[in-house]
């Protein structure tokens, strides 16, 4: 019985990753093209992102809008990195790396940005279907002008 569970959760585990990195794979593509609206058929109706330096965006309307005002000043490209996946029943949490790509274009307020960092994702099945319930990118670059300001000491 312990061997058949194991074997169980070992194929929950597996099935679950290959459908991730297939999601993130779309997710990457979607972005780069601007299509937000694809981009969300992979999120919970209420999920909840965490950008950087920002409010969270809770629910896939305030998503849609937020990243529809983004993709107006310019294109934003993601490489996302699976560094470890845990999945337990309905729900799996993701562990990777991102880079991402902002190439402004004449509207921008904001200039061209190259940025990494890590994420943590959680995802759950719902309606036979893995969406991402919470997703929160952590950035590795300091914010800008961050490192004048301390040595200025302002």
């Amino acid at each position: 019985m312990k061997n058949q569970i194991l074997f169980l959760l070992t194929i929950l585990f597996i099935s679950f990753s290959s459908c991730q990195k297939s999601k993130n794979a779309e997710i990457e593509v979607w972005y780069s093209a601007g299509l937000i609206d694809s981009v969300v058929t992979h999120f919970a109706d209420q999920s909840i992102q965490l950008p950087p330096n920002q409010p969270p965006l809770i629910g896939i309307e305030n998503f849609k809008e937020a990243w529809n005002q983004n993709l107006q000043i310019g294109k934003w490209e993601f490489d996302l990195n699976t560094q470890q996946v845990k999945a337990d029943g309905n729900l799996a949490s993701e562990f990777g790396t991102y880079t991402l790509s902002f190439s402004p274009n004449e509207n921008s307020p904001i200039p061209a940005i190259k940025d990494k960092g890590s994420y943590v994702v959680l995802w759950e099945k719902i309606n036979d279907d893995w969406k991402v319930v919470w997703d929160a990118p952590v950035s590795e670059m300091p914010i800008p002008n961050m490192m004048t300001d301390s040595i200025s000491g302002e």
